[in-house]
């Protein structure tokens, strides 16, 4: 079975993450998977501050599978366009993982030993709000890339504390990192993925109905 995905760790997690789910169904199941950068991936100036629920991270991946190259593709359900093209529908939405967010510090810090001022970095206002409940003080800087990158912020010292999806930590392994959960509403559907097929392929319907959390 041919899969669409984006080209980062994060994605090559989840696709794994979803074939494990179906082997519970289909031991022999191997998945085929074709990745792709997103204009999201490209482009990482544009601010995620402001951007609506458009195709940014999710357009050249569906069109994998419009175009009849991958018969299914996985996203972030986070991520998911307020419109998803008409020839797809989601088959499924998984059960996921934790849908936190988490404050990402360097070794040895605390919230509480962070200097007067420190900067956050994260792209996301409503993240932006949350931390601002734990210290109204601190400042934030806008953050992009994939999470190792991301991570970098705290190695170079751009930034004091990076914010960063508790699924993203526990699907790539790095439960090691000193952090704390932040309080708040988290993004709908944040730690679940998305699964999408052509709307005429009634066979993947009815496998991923199999992992459907909804």
């Amino acid at each position: 079975m041919k899969v669409a995905a984006r080209n980062s760790p994060l994605s090559r997690a989840q696709v794994l993450e979803v074939e494990k789910e179906l082997q519970q169904f289909f031991p022999s199941l191997k998945l085929a998977l074709l990745f792709v950068e997103t204009t999201g991936d490209l482009d990482l100036k544009t601010s995620l501050r402001d951007l609506d629920k458009t195709d940014f991270f999710t357009k050249e991946v569906d069109e994998l599978v419009l175009k009849g190259f991958c018969r299914i593709s996985i996203h972030s359900a986070k991520d998911l366009p307020e419109n998803i093209p008409s020839e797809l529908c989601v088959v499924a939405i998984t059960k996921g993982v934790d849908p936190s967010d988490s404050l990402v510090m360097r070794v040895g810090e605390t919230v509480t030993s962070l200097p007067i001022g420190a900067l956050i970095a994260t792209s996301s206002k409503r993240r932006e709000e949350n931390v601002k409940m734990i210290r109204p003080d601190f400042r934030f800087i806008d953050l992009r890339g994939k999470i190792h990158d991301r991570l970098k912020h705290l190695e170079n010292k751009a930034a004091d504390g990076v914010v960063v999806a508790e699924a993203a930590i526990i699907r790539l392994k790095l439960t090691h990192l000193n952090r704390i959960r932040i309080p708040g509403e988290t993004a709908p559907l944040q730690g679940k993925l998305a699964i999408l097929a052509r709307r005429e392929d009634k066979e993947m319907q009815e496998v991923f109905a199999l992992l459907s959390s909804t």
